[in-house]
């Protein structure tokens, strides 16, 4: 069958967005990816495109940390294009402001935390996006 408990269903992508303050406020997204092998994953700290969508309060400056299910920061970005993995971004999902943040990543089975917060202390409306990529 191709219920929700036959094997079949799987998660293609995820957004929140949320304000994204300081310390134990900042914007939180939590995934797991399961299965056998590794995954492609892109995740996307936005904010200042936000702005282009008439979001008031947007975050100036987002940087985004990955975090394992220890707690470990598996990654971190703060400008999407100086991450070494960005040139392998498709061009439809890369962020179009440069001070937006992004990972791109592969990675094997677990649970996963992406954390977006302003550069600086910074605070704002800020949107997190998690991305299965095939």
């Amino acid at each position: 069958g191709t219920g929700v408990n036959s094997g079949t269903a799987h998660l293609v992508n995820v957004s929140i967005r949320a304000t994204a303050g300081t310390d134990a406020n900042t914007l939180i997204a939590g995934f797991v990816l399961n299965g056998a092998g590794s995954k492609s994953i892109l995740l996307r700290g936005v904010g200042p495109t936000l702005a282009n969508y008439q979001v008031t309060g947007a975050l100036a400056d987002p940087t985004l940390e990955l975090h394992d299910s220890e707690g470990n920061i598996v990654e971190f970005n703060d400008n999407w294009q100086d991450a070494p993995t960005s040139t392998g971004i498709p061009p439809n999902l890369q962020p179009t402001d440069p001070l937006d943040s992004a990972i791109f990543i592969t990675l094997p089975a677990g649970a996963y935390t992406a954390i977006v917060a302003g550069k600086n202390g910074g605070t704002g409306v800020g949107l997190v996006e998690v991305y299965n990529l095939p």
